[in-house]
């Protein structure tokens, strides 16, 4: 176990076994994700989809780390599938009108999910076309849009780099969306992580608003810092609003409050055991009519967040790609998997801006060092095998 000075357990990335326990989160999320990628079929439902992923990264976490039985490990982001001008977070309850809602092919659809092992997340999103393949490959405006969003999480990927500073991202990926006349979603956050926070203090805006500029800081990025990079871009204005679909996805926060109404309380309590500082669904609580009851006073009085669903106008689309980074001291590591088929999406549209073609022709793999430290040589190794290959 890595110790510093004081010898108190290293909780960073520095420490070899924190990359280890984030590079087992993210195989089990990785693994999921294609699973619920292969479910996502004409006539599937999505309650079953999102009900599938979260099952499944249970399942593949309990087998981890069976010895130390205090580790906490589930689901760090619950499954999502929003679907067309619908931005993110749904994950509808049974009980719900919208809990019969079924994919149909030609449909966008935005998955979402994530796993986490000893309080390191890993999660990842992607974006499909119901029933695209080789044979029938996704043209016009939903390409461009794909294509958008895959190179600006591309870009992402190797502008977040120690020494950068956020606001470059940010901009970067705006032109990149404009060059396929498109727009990233106004004021949509990716957040540094940490153990047990996946919300952390340094941000990276999409498309800030002029309010939102004046708010946001600029910081740069620094060595063994680790980021959930969040991509969302529009075909329309990029102007998300709230959907009047139930908000289902909250994550406890350290406000404290005595509740009144003792379902609020049952409620309550049973989060605080089940999922700790994690975003969570209403529908992994034992009781989910008793859940939609008792997480009413408990937003009221700031004790979870909320997780709203967006949307854009109906008829606009959004894609998404989430990917999770390590900024380790031997580079860039991408330990998340979009799964991306460049051969499914055939788009007319490419990058004009010398610059940018230019980022994007360089890896993020880690460059091998000579055989200073064969310890350190294997790690990078281990490493890259766990990231995306990258173009």
């Amino acid at each position: 176990m890595a110790e510093n000075e004081q010898g108190e357990e290293i909780q960073t990335i520095a420490n070899s076994d924190v990359v280890t326990k984030y590079q087992m989160a993210a195989e089990v999320s990785n693994r999921v994700l294609k699973k619920v990628i292969e479910s996502a079929v004409d006539g599937a439902k999505i309650l079953e989809l999102c009900a599938l992923g979260d099952k499944l990264i249970e399942d593949g976490v309990k087998v981890l780390y069976t010895k130390n039985k205090n580790m906490s490990k589930g689901v760090a982001f619950p499954t999502c599938v929003s679907v067309n001008h619908i931005i993110c977070h749904f994950s509808p309850l049974m009980s719900d009108p919208e809990g019969t809602e079924a994919l149909k092919n030609g449909d966008l659809a935005k998955i979402q999910l994530g796993a986490q092992i000893d309080g390191y997340a890993a999660i990842v999103a992607t974006t499909i076309v119901v029933g695209a393949s080789k044979e029938r490959p996704v043209k016009g405006r939903l390409a461009d849009l794909l294509t958008a969003a895959h190179l600006a999480s591309e870009v992402a990927l190797r502008l977040i780099k120690p020494g950068l500073d956020n606001m470059d991202v940010t901009k970067t990926i705006q032109k990149i969306a404009e060059s396929f006349e498109t727009n990233s979603v106004e004021g949509m956050l990716s957040y540094q992580q940490e153990r047990n926070n996946i919300e952390g203090k340094k941000q990276i805006i999409l498309n800030p608003n002029e309010q939102q500029k004046r708010d946001s800081e600029i910081v740069q990025f620094g060595e063994n810092e680790v980021y959930g990079i969040d991509i969302l871009i529009s075909t329309g204005e990029g102007k998300p609003k709230q959907s009047s679909a139930r908000t289902t996805v909250y994550k406890k926060t350290d406000t404290t409050y005595l509740l009144k109404i003792k379902t609020s309380r049952i409620v309550f309590t049973e989060i605080s055991q089940k999922f700790g500082s994690f975003p969570f669904t209403l529908r992994a609580l034992e009781d989910e009519k008793k859940a939609r009851m008792g997480i009413v006073e408990c937003a009221k009085h700031l004790l979870v967040t909320p997780y709203d669903v967006y949307q854009e106008k109906e008829g606009d689309f959004i894609a998404q790609f989430f990917n999770t980074i390590l900024l380790t001291k031997n580079g860039t590591i991408k330990i998340t998997n979009t799964l991306y088929d460049s051969e499914i999406v055939q788009s007319e549209k490419k990058i004009e801006d010398p610059e940018i073609s230019a980022l994007l022709s360089t890896s993020i793999k880690s460059k091998k060092k000579n055989k200073k430290k064969k310890v350190d040589e294997k790690d990078s190794i281990k490493e890259a095998d766990v990231a995306e290959n990258t173009p």
